[in-house]
């Protein structure tokens, strides 16, 4: 993650807010750590900003990713984007695309805060470990793609742990509409928490949490990682730049979505098993025989379902995330 150190000396610049103090000709402005009495609870709050502007701004294409990877290959929905989009709406009405947000809302927040937290702590960790520096606070200005993205999978296994159980509410709530026999116009979490507890036991609610680790942990590494190393490239200076925090954000996470995708598949697969039309489906029962199942139903296209939208939902959505956490962390800073 950048980090800026800019020093500021003529008292012109004081509409910025920044301090001058007395005697000293540079003032050093870290803008990506706080005051150390008050780190900890910023970073929890720009991470939890983050993980909500995330997944809310792009929903309706999350929803369209996950009706895809249901569905067999021969459905229409299969067949683009935008087209898709348009015969849900104009069948379900546009709310449909939105069912499952009440789930991401409670969940993003507080997981995106440990993500985050995690990360920053980790990685100051392992710089302070496996470098020379010496840094006390819980964020650090080292640049080392390779330890962020080891940092990255110890922040999204915290994360995941707790956000796990939202996703699959989320997923049921998404699919929910055509996996019924009548239009389906009102879905609430609570009905569906208590239909998956009283149908499937509270196993369900994790069974997919192997799977969503398998998942998140090359996407995590592989986020972290290309968002540093196109950080480097992009902005070698470590200026504050939100346009570029943007650009090697989207990067990141296009390039971790179109490799992680079989796998989202599968987690797909376990997360929907219990309102699944195919019989091979809702008998599952982890990583290897939801694999298999998806191999038998659809072959090995099985496996790159709603590639196209989760590449669509990733650029947008890890760019949204890398730039809200900065700027976060700015204002908090600034105020």
């Amino acid at each position: 993650m950048d980090y800026l150190k800019t020093a500021y000396s003529d008292t012109n610049k004081m509409d910025q807010k920044v301090p001058v103090i007395p005697g000293n000709d540079a003032v050093e402005i870290d803008y990506e750590s706080l005051p150390d009495d008050a780190s900890l609870t910023a970073h929890l709050t720009a991470g939890a900003f983050a993980g909500i502007m995330e997944h809310t701004v792009m929903f309706p294409v999350d929803s369209l990713k996950t009706r895809m990877q249901m569905l067999e290959s021969s459905s229409p929905l299969s067949r683009g984007v935008i087209s898709s989009i348009s015969k849900i709406s104009a069948s379900e009405g546009a709310y449909a695309l939105w069912r499952g947000m009440s789930s991401v809302v409670l969940g993003a927040g507080p997981a995106h805060a440990v993500y985050f937290s995690v990360f920053e702590s980790t990685k100051t960790m392992l710089v302070n470990r496996l470098t020379n520096s010496n840094s006390k606070k819980i964020v650090t200005d080292e640049n080392h793609p390779l330890i962020a993205s080891i940092a990255g999978i110890t922040g999204t296994t915290a994360s995941d742990a707790l956000m796990t159980p939202f996703d699959v509410m989320k997923q049921r709530m998404q699919a929910s509409s055509y996996t019924r026999d009548k239009p389906v116009t009102s879905v609430k979490l609570l009905q569906i928490a208590s239909d998956i507890y009283r149908k499937e036991g509270a196993s369900a609610f994790y069974i997919s949490y192997p799977t969503t680790l398998f998942t998140s942990i090359p996407f995590a590494a592989l986020n972290f990682g290309f968002y540093e190393y196109s950080s480097s490239l992009l902005n070698p200076s470590n200026t504050y730049n939100p346009y570029l925090h943007c650009v090697s954000g989207a990067v990141a996470g296009g390039i971790a979505a179109a490799l992680t995708n079989p796998l989202d598949c599968i987690k797909t697969a376990l997360q929907t098993k219990g309102i699944s039309s195919n019989k091979d489906m809702r008998n599952v029962t982890g990583f290897k025989s939801a694999a298999r199942a998806l191999l038998r139903e659809g072959g090995t296209a099985a496996f790159m379902r709603g590639l196209k939208p989760r590449i669509i939902f990733n650029v947008p959505s890890t760019a949204i995330s890398w730039t809200a956490y900065e700027m976060a962390k700015e204002i908090l800073l600034r105020n």
